[in-house]
């Protein structure tokens, strides 16, 4: 496939992955679909093949690869013909890992993502819970510290991974007072004392994968098992969905396309009246539909990707992305079932498992409605600055932003980020001049107007939000979830809070 975005290196990639997928797992696909079970040596055998770590440096036995790597590899993934083998290989890689290489020590990085990349382990990402599904700040599952160890009590549902896993990387209150802003991730492991699988849960599909009620009662974990920094959990969730929506995207995509393949093989093959199914204009012009719908949904995701891969803010694409090519693998899976007859309806025939499949595409990861939610609230919030555009005028032309952009350098709090250094653009909508650049180096802060130098993270907001948080009428919270604050590195913009007072922060 010609594509502006791949390179030899990554057609390559996907020849090799593809050949895997249907010599090694395809072929097993029935079996294990039957047993419930992924066998633990096939996650062994994928670390041996350097597929469990596409996005990891070297230094930790990953293969260093951009994100279309993963994208070819997630797309990929339905080759195996089992949308649990997908899901349990997509949460092991971008998932339950990703947190710990993003914001994790080096002693869990050593403990829990080398031996992921290699296959010795696989984690799950326990976040949901039997009463709290997309709205993560609701969960209930407590970590009080004790001394040097966390006491964690709770529950968790659907987690992927969750009966035959290793560890989770898990989501819990560390300050339930605080909402949103008191939620940790805490690495915690299968066989720890007190975690137990409530039930191994039967589903409408993705029968290959393990999901699973947890429970964890009383169970003590060593301090040194949280990821990054104490309450600063919901965070790292909320910026690593663009990732996990993306890799649901590229996924169904993929699973798409195969069932468009398989369609279309199974037309050419069959006859009616005298003549094969490729001949009746209704059949052909509906696959000729979805083939373009299919191409829209690639191109979509592509975009999302490239936006990531750049460092621009794009939690809205990577939601579109989502919810359009979920939708349309469910339409697709649906169609060519209709293609197939009363052959689609039978189980020896691959139609109904990939109906079944296909049909969770828009439940995990947030929810259809949800990402509809997320996009129209980013919708809103860019209509917000134009609608307000003279009021925000006014105010920058009053020195409000510029006298605030020049002011951080008194603000800065160089002990509370101790060696830190780095280099912030700001882009703010309405303001004059509207681009600044902030340099913290060796415990000293400067800003300049204008872009200058090597972004390590970009943040884009208005005027008006700018002043709103200096002030302490805007809750950062609430800025950066419903997208007023875009940022491209979560973990130098934690840093920038930290070092620098603003409204009422202390």
């Amino acid at each position: 496939m010609r594509s502006v975005y791949l390179t030899s290196d990554h057609q390559e990639f996907r020849r090799q992955t593809r050949r895997f997928l249907e010599q090694e797992v395809a072929p097993q696909a029935e079996a294990w679909e039957a047993a419930g079970a992924i066998p633990r040596d096939i996650f062994r055998r994928m670390g041996e093949l350097g597929l469990l770590g596409i996005l990891f440096p070297e230094e930790y036995g990953g293969s260093a690869g951009d994100i279309f790597f993963a994208m070819v590899f997630l797309e990929e993934l339905p080759r195996s013909r089992m949308g649990g083998f997908c899901a349990a290989v997509a949460v092991q890689q971008f998932m339950a890992t990703a947190h710990i290489y993003k914001h994790g020590s080096e002693e869990l990085k050593q403990n829990y993502l080398v031996p992921s990349i290699t296959g010795e382990k696989v984690g799950a990402l326990a976040i949901t819970e039997p009463d709290t599904g997309s709205d993560v700040a609701a969960i209930r599952s407590k970590a009080v510290r004790q001394g040097d160890h966390w006491l964690i009590n709770g529950a968790k549902t659907f987690i992927t991974n969750g009966a035959d896993g290793h560890f989770y990387t898990l989501a819990c209150k560390t300050q339930p007072q605080a909402g949103a802003a008191g939620i940790s991730l805490i690495v915690v492991d299968r066989d720890a004392p007190g975690v137990s699988v409530a039930r191994r849960l039967k589903k409408m599909g993705w029968y290959s994968s393990d999901t699973a009620e947890l429970a964890f009662t009383d169970v003590r974990v060593p301090a040194g098992r949280l990821v990054g920094q104490e309450n600063m959990g919901f965070y790292y969730i909320m910026d690593a969905f663009a990732l996990e929506r993306l890799s649901g995207a590229a996924m169904a995509v993929g699973s798409a396309q195969l069932c468009l393949e398989e369609t279309l093989a199974y037309m050419r093959q069959r006859t009616a009246f005298g003549r094969p199914l490729t001949r009746f204009q209704v059949l052909s012009h509906r696959l000729a539909d979805m083939a373009t719908e299919l191409e829209a949904a690639r191109q979509l995701t592509y975009h999302a990707a490239w936006l990531m891969a750049q460092g621009h803010a794009c939690t809205s694409e990577c939601s579109m992305a989502k919810l359009y090519t979920s939708e349309l693998a469910k339409r697709v899976t649906d169609a060519c079932l209709q293609a197939f007859g009363g052959f689609g309806f039978m189980e020896e025939y691959p139609m109904a498992r990939f109906n079944r499949d296909a049909r969770v595409g828009t439940i995990v990861g947030g929810t259809s409605e949800i990402m509809r939610e997320i996009i129209s609230r980013l919708m809103i919030g860019e209509s917000q600055p134009a609608a307000a555009q003279q009021s925000q005028g006014q105010a920058a032309a009053a020195g409000g932003a510029a006298a605030l952009m020049r002011s951080l350098p008194g603000l800065f709090r160089p002990q509370a980020v101790p060696g830190w250094s780095a280099v912030f653009h700001f882009e703010l909508a309405g303001a004059a001049p509207d681009k600044w650049t902030l340099s913290v180096r060796e415990g000293s802060c400067s800003v300049a107007e204008g872009h200058a130098g090597q972004a390590d993270c970009r943040v884009e907001m208005s005027a008006a939000t700018l002043e709103g948080l200096a002030a302490g009428s805007l809750d950062p919270q609430a800025a950066f979830m419903a997208g007023t604050v875009k940022v491209s590195d979560l973990s130098q913009m934690l840093n920038y809070l930290k070092a620098f007072r603003l409204g009422n922060s202390k």
